[in-house]
């Protein structure tokens, strides 16, 4: 089925989105240079290339639960699907874990958390970006979580914690237990109420230098709202729309900013 609302976000997107050479502002522009428009070929990216294709061929069927987007109005949701389908439906492409793994490298975070493990590939890029991060990824969903724990296996990733659990019970004590938050990656539950809530939670360890980077800011209606309420928070001072992903920093050198990107 398509996605009328996508498609039009999409549209609007590219008829705002500029390039490198629109940005005056000196951060912005050294940011999009060294991060977003770094076409290296780095060694990692063919390490987890492999083990994206050995997953894409696993058709393994599992139970899954899903406490997001996919349970509707419910608690929650079961189904049963192959490993193959998942990988095809939740994580995402190499071009985004690529961008994770450059801002990550490029930014060095020690504190890392992602919500939202999936099959561990996006967890997979922002721990080999910096390996002396502490990476915390958290997934609702036991059974994906045992994909995941094979995908670190697999790339020898020590840096990773892996908690599994609804993120409205266990964030609260991931965030309690970490001294600070230089980066965190929002890609779990991709609705308006959630993600303003995660953010909440996430601000009370955030700093001056802190990342946040949400995904599938325009999916939706919902999303699209909560993408604008983030934005105009005052701790926000420079916004970066890339369609897919939204990032935000908390610089207060920074006057508050808003660039629409080509990816």
């Amino acid at each position: 089925m398509i996605n009328i609302s996508l498609s039009i976000n999409y549209l609007a997107y590219l008829f705002r989105a500029k390039g490198l050479h629109s940005l005056h502002a000196p951060f912005a522009y050294e940011l999009a240079k060294s991060v977003l428009y770094d076409h290296h070929n780095y060694p990692e990216y063919a390490e987890c290339h492999r083990q994206r294709k050995r997953l894409l061929n696993n058709r393994n069927v599992i139970e899954t639960v899903d406490f997001g987007t996919r349970a509707g109005n419910k608690p929650f949701a079961t189904y049963r699907e192959r490993v193959k389908n998942l990988v095809k439906q939740r994580s995402h492409s190499e071009r985004c874990n690529r961008l994770l793994f450059r801002f990550s490298r490029y930014f060095k975070p020690d504190y890392v958390l992602e919500l939202g493990t999936a099959a561990g590939l996006s967890a997979a890029a922002l721990a080999l970006g910096n390996p002396k991060a502490k990476v915390y990824t958290l997934e609702g969903c036991a059974s994906i979580a045992s994909i995941a724990e094979g995908t670190f296996e697999r790339l020898g990733i020590t840096n990773t914690e892996l908690v599994i659990g609804n993120f409205n019970n266990v964030l609260p004590e991931v965030i309690a237990n970490v001294p600070k938050l230089d980066l965190v990656f929002f890609d779990g539950n991709h609705q308006k109420i959630p993600t303003l809530d995660y953010f909440h939670h996430c601000l009370t360890k955030a700093h001056d230098e802190s990342i946040f980077i949400f995904d599938d800011i325009h999916w939706s209606k919902d999303m699209d709202e909560a993408w604008k309420i983030i934005q105009q928070y005052e701790s926000v001072t420079l916004s970066i729309d890339l369609f897919q992903f939204g990032i935000v920093f908390f610089r207060k050198g920074l006057s508050k900013q808003h660039f629409t990107l080509r990816k």
